[in-house]
């Protein structure tokens, strides 16, 4: 990314939950380029988290994402019969990634910057305001509304930046604008884990620390549904702190997270429930 391309001025008009997902992915979009400016051309074949895919898959699957948002056509090829691809999504994710198969670094980086700079000036000209407007192109029509589609893609892009660097073992990038959005995005999903995935009784309640950042605290009402509380309860039934490594890992269901980055108070055989049932990524 270039030095102009960065210090372009931050959104300052329009629906400002909106404005704060932009410029998380703009700076999610920064920080994965300049990681993979720097990696040697063997470290693109490396093995990631993901089922099938290698770097190479990953920053391709990247490329085409940002490429729609631009506008460009998606890309309808055969994929094949693959082990990982079990659902029309997955086909569609995949064409992405196969249409891009033989083409080198240089230039998934160039469609990646391209497709995000144009996406992010139509942004600053037209800023989004309306949250529940639907998502331009595929993603409207999968029913997705602007709020789903501009929370989502500082995660995907972050999340990828981390299957990236543990692939070519380079950690770090956790405190970054997306880390800290993916990480509270993927503690939403904790009421619903512990209510529908677990299956805990109505007054459970769990609460989740992730390393500095506030606790989350959750509880199964009468009606048996999850429900975030605004305040950690004086006795919780269980208690889960990770640190923002084995969450990421954890709750974007990539692997289990190192025993050192886990630690569980309360009930215990809850927690190790909960910690089963984490993954809230495909």
């Amino acid at each position: 990314m270039t030095e102009q391309q960065a210090s372009q001025p931050s959104t300052s008009t329009g629906h400002p939950e909106l404005v704060g997902y932009v410029d998380a992915w703009w700076q999610a979009i920064d920080d994965l380029t300049g990681l993979l400016e720097e990696l040697p051309s063997e470290a693109w074949a490396a093995p990631t988290d993901l089922p099938g895919w290698d770097v190479h898959a990953v920053v391709a699957h990247t490329a085409h994402l940002e490429s729609l948002l631009a506008g460009t056509a998606h890309d309808d090829v055969e994929v094949g019969e693959l082990e990982h691809v079990r659902s029309p999504m997955q086909v569609f994710t995949e064409q992405g990634v196969a249409a891009r198969r033989e083409r080198d670094a240089d230039d998934l980086l160039q469609e990646i910057r391209q497709s995000a700079t144009s996406r992010r000036t139509a942004l600053l000209e037209d800023p989004p305001s309306d949250p529940d407007a639907p998502a331009p192109g595929a993603f409207g029509a999968l029913g997705w509304t602007q709020r789903t589609l501009l929370r989502n893609r500082p995660l995907d892009v972050w999340m990828h930046e981390q299957d990236v660097r543990r692939a070519v073992g380079r950690p770090g990038n956790l405190r970054s604008p997306a880390a800290t959005h993916t990480i509270g995005y993927l503690s939403d999903s904790l009421g619903l884990v512990l209510a529908k995935r677990v299956g805990a009784a109505p007054g459970t309640t769990l609460v989740l620390t992730v390393d500095d950042l506030a606790p989350r605290s959750f509880e199964v009402g009468e009606d048996g549904r999850g429900r975030s509380l605004p305040e950690p309860p004086a006795e919780p039934t269980a208690t889960i702190e990770l640190d923002r490594e084995a969450f990421t890992v954890l709750a974007g269901g990539r692997q289990a997270p190192h025993p050192a980055g886990v630690r569980v108070a309360g009930d215990q055989e809850l927690a190790a429930r909960v910690l089963a049932a984490m993954a809230v990524t495909p």
